[in-house]
């Protein structure tokens, strides 16, 4: 028996084995570049050309410049002289976007009826004008918890207690909210809406307005 034995398919095996790992990885390296890198980059280039405003997250500014919000994620208004939005259930603070979700109670949970029922009470104390049915948006969470609207009717709903709140007329101020209303995507995706920040902003603009000549 010789000495030392080697394997004569060696070099031919490993020289095969080169042959196919070597284009496997410069394909990915390749792929990883394109798909990882420049597409993205290229992307994120175009958008902001073509849509600058919602690729900067779609900010809402007020009459001042100043960026409050934006206009696709709600905020929570508290207080008369403001209009509310939908209940949000996201953890222990409404509208956190760190947080996105709903509350994942089925129709026929016990604490989802105790939870509505707690907010129509709420609601009708918080509007007493209002003696209609209770629009089913004032009282439930959306899915993600982070809608920034709300139906007109909700809007309009509130339109007593904010007047009498700022001392404005309420009929400007229905004027108002129907002038921020949203038409369904090409009159068939979704409904009509009311972006609750912008309408808001809006107010906040109307009673800043209405305030200017007393203090001339």
């Amino acid at each position: 028996m010789p000495a030392s034995t080697k394997n004569p398919a060696g070099p031919g095996l490993t020289a095969m084995l080169i042959a196919q790992v070597r284009p496997a990885c410069t394909v990915l390296l390749a792929l990883a570049l394109i798909t990882g890198i420049l597409y993205p980059l290229g992307m994120t280039a175009v958008i902001k050309v073509l849509f600058p405003r919602q690729a900067a997250g779609s900010p809402v500014r007020d009459a001042l410049g100043a960026v409050r919000g934006s206009a696709l994620i709600g905020q929570s208004f508290t207080g008369p002289q403001w209009f509310h939005g939908r209940p949000s259930a996201t953890g222990t603070s409404p509208y956190d976007p760190t947080a996105s979700g709903g509350s994942n109670l089925g129709p026929t949970n016990p604490a989802l009826t105790a939870a509505v029922c707690e907010r129509a009470t709420a609601l009708i104390q918080e509007n007493p004008a209002h003696t209609g049915p209770v629009p089913i948006d004032l009282i439930t969470a959306s899915g993600s918890g982070l809608d920034p609207h709300l139906s007109p009717a909700s809007a309009l709903l509130q339109v007593p207690r904010v007047a009498a709140a700022r001392g404005l007329d309420e009929d400007a101020i229905r004027l108002l909210v129907k002038s921020h209303v949203e038409p369904a995507l090409f009159g068939v995706f979704g409904r009509p809406r009311v972006n609750v920040l912008q309408l808001n902003l809006s107010i906040e603009t109307m009673a800043r307005a209405a305030e200017s000549p007393s203090r001339k």
